[in-house]
């Protein structure tokens, strides 16, 4: 969680120094002293939460401060510290928006502890709401946001339906690119905890040394950097749902501690000794075999049968047939809309090359590919030649050079039959297609055995 700050303009240093320190007793707080307007408008760049005037500074007076301060950011609350002889002024800065004015007397510390308090609270409760709003609005149904109509990724839409009913853990594979956090936002929004965070991490992308802090948070000075007290991704998940993407790329110290954390259902922060209860749902998502990582001795055991739950393995986009069609027009309605375009169609060859193709990048690279192809085409068809396939790799399961449609099919149908140790039935169901098809080409002997 980020510091709450506050500035302090006051020219009487004694009296500054003395506000300081007492709102210093709270370590959530980042105070700031400014002697003068010049100074406070100078640094408003640090975005603070609060800031408390003095009416009467040797280079402005507290209205004309109080306007640049609101014409810079008006969300800042201004608090207005003045003698009896200004109260006139300061209540006439009420009506135009300044939080509160405060007497300068001997209780000046205690209001002005109180009154940002109430502020501090009010800004909490206001991004709470705006949050929530947010959510709600991002809020959908997976069936038409996950789009697709294959069997496999209909098999996809039946698991996140049992996910949705109950609090049980989720843990999503798939190679990269095929939507496993669009799934674990489908299951969140869909869920009863659609109300509360959905708090996001990838593991990946954090440095190892800093893991720890920002799944559990730590405390002020618990170590050099740490200027605050930061509240951990399963504090701020409380009463939602936390996904932890890459879960594969922890490492074994910190799958430690994820286990006890998972266990006892709570948390220490970094540098205290305090737990703090919390109450989340765990989704977790990779592109590794996480069951092959374990006898690799390189996920725990212990870990990997707390996380499992209910798995939901998504299908590359090369196993979902027709749905590269489908999801190609989404792509170019989408991409069209945003940009205000006329929507192009996909010429025939157009789609005959998008079915062809591979897709090691998954749904993610074919909306690079469409929305390229959406700015090179002529406005009204995408042709052949306005698809780009950039090719990262070369030990592609099966290759994407110019066959007919029919050899292509059997290249398919042969991958999957090694895959599947030449079970039809389940080939069948992955490609979408009769079991027919497979055996006549198994009599024909145009699809190898093993």
């Amino acid at each position: 969680m980020n510091s709450f700050k506050i500035f302090i303009v006051e020219d009487d240093p004694w009296y500054s120094e003395m506000l300081k320190y007492h709102l210093s007793l709270n370590e959530d707080y980042e105070v700031h002293i400014f002697t003068n307007a010049k100074a406070c408008l100078s640094n408003l760049h640090l975005k603070p939460n609060v800031i408390s005037i003095d009416y009467n500074l040797p280079d402005a007076k507290g209205d004309e401060l109080f306007e640049k301060i609101k014409a810079h950011d008006s969300s800042i609350a201004v608090l207005v510290i003045s003698g009896q002889e200004e109260i006139n002024v300061a209540l006439n800065l009420l009506k135009k928006g300044a939080y509160d004015y405060i007497l300068k007397d001997d209780n000046t510390k205690e209001i002005l502890w109180n009154s940002i308090l109430r502020i501090r609270e009010n800004t909490s409760l206001k991004k709470e709401v705006a949050n929530l709003k947010e959510q709600l609005v991002t809020k959908f149904d997976y069936d038409r946001t996950i789009i697709g109509q294959s069997s496999a990724i209909k098999k996809s839409f039946s698991l996140i339906e049992s996910a949705v009913k109950t609090n049980i853990n989720v843990s999503i594979t798939g190679e990269t690119g095929t939507g496993k956090e669009l799934v674990a936002r489908a299951i969140h929004f869909n869920s009863d905890r659609r109300k509360k965070p959905f708090v996001a991490i990838n593991m990946a992308a954090i440095p190892r040394e800093l893991i720890e802090s920002e799944l559990f948070g730590h405390e002020k000075g618990s170590f050099t950097g740490a200027h605050t007290r930061k509240i951990g991704k399963f504090e701020e998940a409380d009463g939602g749902s936390i996904f932890l993407d890459e879960i594969a790329e922890l490492d074994i110290n910190m799958q430690v501690k994820l286990l006890r954390v998972l266990q006892e259902r709570e948390v220490i922060r970094v540098g205290s000794n305090q737990s703090i209860k919390f109450n989340a749902r765990l989704i977790t998502a990779t592109n590794k075999d996480l069951a092959q990582e374990v006898k690799n001795e390189n996920f725990r055991k212990d870990l990997f049968y707390r996380i499992i739950g209910l798995p939901i393995e998504l299908p590359p986009l090369r196993e979902r047939g027709n749905d590269i069609l489908v999801l190609s027009k989404y792509f170019i309605d989408s991409f069209s809309n945003d940009n205000k375009m006329e929507i192009p169609t996909l010429s025939s060859n157009a789609k005959e090359k998008l079915m062809k193709y591979n897709y090691p990048g998954n749904v993610r690279e074919l909306k690079s590919f469409i929305d390229l192809a959406c700015v090179m085409c002529n406005g009204k068809e995408i042709l052949e030649e306005d698809i780009t396939f950039n090719v990262l790799t070369q030990d592609e399961p099966f290759t994407a050079m110019e066959k007919t449609l029919k050899e292509y099919n059997t290249e398919i149908i042969t991958y999957f039959l090694k895959k599947y140790d030449n079970n039809v039935m389940k080939v069948a169901d992955k490609l979408d297609i009769g079991k027919s098809t497979i055996y006549n080409l198994m009599k024909s002997n145009k699809v190898e055995q093993e």
